[in-house]
């Protein structure tokens, strides 16, 4: 079920403040707004506010042997792939960027955030559809650069379906599955280059040595040969 909304502050919150209330909301329910005014980001940026693009949440109910919860954030990323991919006349130049950034020719398509409610992962995305910020730290893209925007109603139940295809994988393939498919789809090569920007400002360099298989987390490989597992941060 998908419900939209003409406004809201924030559907992560609205989504959050239900289950904090006891509220049963079932799995496949998304709350999807036309305009937000008080989105949020990863690490506590706010979250760009384009009239056309799409901007919605749903919730994950962790249950007894799935994997771990954060790495939905992976899930959230190839489903917003796979969305995407299906409104795009090349497919081929979207990319995935670790933890969870969707690329589409180098540009950020897509944000997403994760938070933890109890027993369950409210995700929330927000995807450049009719228009892309301009950020002064990083390129920035919208499917409407390259070729007609999707519907947001279309948009959303491509997402919603996608994302309950790749929650499914997640619980019956497992996490290593899901990000075999992530590594496919990535620009991250073994041995390339990558800076890190960790959440604490420190600057650490190093070349991609794959992904922790037990949670995703990043290997970084150093100069002197050792390796640093990172699980949050920002890479360029």
């Amino acid at each position: 079920m998908i419900e939209i909304f003409a406004e809201t502050g924030s559907t992560n919150a609205d989504i959050a403040a239900r289950l904090r209330a006891a509220e049963s909301i079932a799995e496949g329910y998304w709350l999807v707004a036309r305009r937000q005014t008080a989105g949020r980001g990863r690490q506590g940026r706010t979250w760009f506010d384009g009239a056309g693009n799409f901007m919605g949440s749903t919730a994950v109910a962790i249950r007894a042997g799935d994997p771990p919860p954060a790495s939905l954030s992976f899930v959230a990323a190839l489903a917003v792939a796979d969305a995407a991919a299906e409104a795009l006349p090349v497919p081929s130049q979207l990319k995935l960027k670790w933890p969870n950034d969707v690329m589409l020719d180098g540009g950020k398509l897509s944000g997403i955030l994760l938070e933890m409610v109890g027993h369950h992962v409210v995700v929330g995305i927000g995807v450049n559809l009719k228009r892309a910020p301009e950020l002064s730290d990083r390129k920035t893209s919208a499917i409407s650069e390259h070729g007609p925007a999707p519907e947001l109603e279309w948009f959303a139940d491509i997402l919603a379906r996608n994302f309950e295809n790749r929650v499914r994988d997640w619980r019956e393939r497992g996490l290593g599955s899901i990000l075999a498919d992530f590594l496919a789809s990535s620009i991250h090569a073994p041995g390339s280059p990558v800076k890190v920007h960790d959440t604490d400002g420190t600057v650490l360099e190093g070349t991609f040595a794959g992904l922790e298989e037990t949670d995703g987390a990043l290997r970084l490989r150093l100069a002197d040969g050792s390796e640093r597992v990172i699980r949050a941060g920002d890479i360029s």
